[in-house]
């Protein structure tokens, strides 16, 4: 079961390398603020991402009224 999980081409195996690398370069005490910091991250690209879609479709809807 564990050989079919496959992640972004990753193997489980070289997910376990590269978890294991991450462990030995920041050690455990680093790992939950990295960890932290990159969910902060993604959020923030997520709200940015969102208020521009909004944008471009007020946008359109102006644009709609304008014609119609």
């Amino acid at each position: 079961m564990i050989s079919n999980i496959v992640l972004f081409g990753f193997g489980p195996y070289e997910i376990v390398m590269v978890l294991l690398v991450v462990l030995l370069l920041f050690g455990g005490k680093k790992i939950p603020e990295l960890a932290r910091g990159l969910g902060k991250g993604i959020r923030e690209f997520n709200s940015a991402k969102a208020s521009i879609e909004e944008e471009i479709k007020d946008g359109m809807n102006k644009e709609d009224k304008k014609k119609g």
